[in-house]
């Protein structure tokens, strides 16, 4: 082996680690937490039900944009300009694929899934299993390099799922109209934390005394941009929050406090 930890110029250590902590609970937590969202998202995803409440203007963020003719009633802000689904096929299937995308390629993601899932490498000063090491230059993980691309659509989405959220507001007020909006706003800082927003607004800048407009907006980017792993988390349980609720008053197991 000529590179990595099993380089000839490297000390010849047989120990994959001489740590004596607890290094592996932060990636199996991180493991932990992405199975469960990844678990919970696809069954809610593909099950087909419980996702509108039309009374209310209540849509679960996972069937949203809702474009087709199999769609529930009230869950089509945008019409139905799509056929019948089958089955295997998620009624979220426009906005969903983007999403995995952005998420996927996000920064922070790539941080946490390569420690935890790939372990490479799991924790400082620990070897990683692998014996070599490209980069992001070959397949799968050159698609990183799109993740711009994914954040347009993302701000697309976030837009969609704000008017959902506007919706719901004209049906009067309820603890779910609550629960819509504070998953918007966080989706949106977490959208807008995104390294890619940061570079877009300033990145490229070289006097931001000529750019005032864009410095401005770069410096409030980059305050969001410290909480982007906060954010992803944070989102990640409003999301599942957001459609369990939806999805318990929907089927009846739970009634929906209106205050007005």
């Amino acid at each position: 082996m000529t590179s990595g930890v099993g380089a000839p110029a490297r000390a010849s250590i047989p120990a994959r680690t001489l740590r004596t902590d607890r290094w592996w609970l932060p990636p199996l937590l991180t493991n932990l937490g992405l199975l469960t969202f990844i678990v919970y998202a696809t069954v809610r995803s593909f099950m087909g039900k419980w996702y509108v409440v039309e009374q209310y203007g209540y849509l679960t963020p996972f069937y949203s944009p809702c474009l087709s003719e199999s769609c529930l009633p009230g869950s089509s802000h945008f019409g139905t300009p799509l056929p019948e689904l089958p089955g295997w096929i998620p009624l979220g299937f426009v906005a969903l694929p983007f999403l995995l995308g952005f998420r996927l390629t996000c920064y922070y993601y790539r941080k946490a899934y390569y420690r935890s899932v790939w372990q490479s490498p799991p924790a400082c000063a620990v070897a990683e299993p692998h014996g070599s090491y490209s980069g992001e230059t070959r397949l799968p993980l050159i698609v990183q390099n799109a993740h711009r691309y994914f954040f347009y659509v993302a701000l697309v989405v976030s837009v969609i799922n704000t008017y959902d959220a506007i919706v719901a507001l004209t049906h009067g007020l309820g603890l779910g109209n609550l629960v819509l909006l504070l998953n918007v706003v966080l989706l949106w800082a977490y959208t807008l934390s995104c390294h890619s927003c940061r570079h877009i607004a300033g990145g490229r800048l070289k006097h931001f005394s000529k750019h005032p407009l864009r410095y401005r907006a770069w410096t409030l980017v980059s305050k969001l941009n410290v909480r982007h792993m906060q954010l992803a988390w944070t989102t990640l349980g409003t999301l599942v929050l957001t459609d369990l609720y939806v999805m318990l008053v929907a089927s009846g197991t739970i009634s929906d406090l209106r205050f007005f």
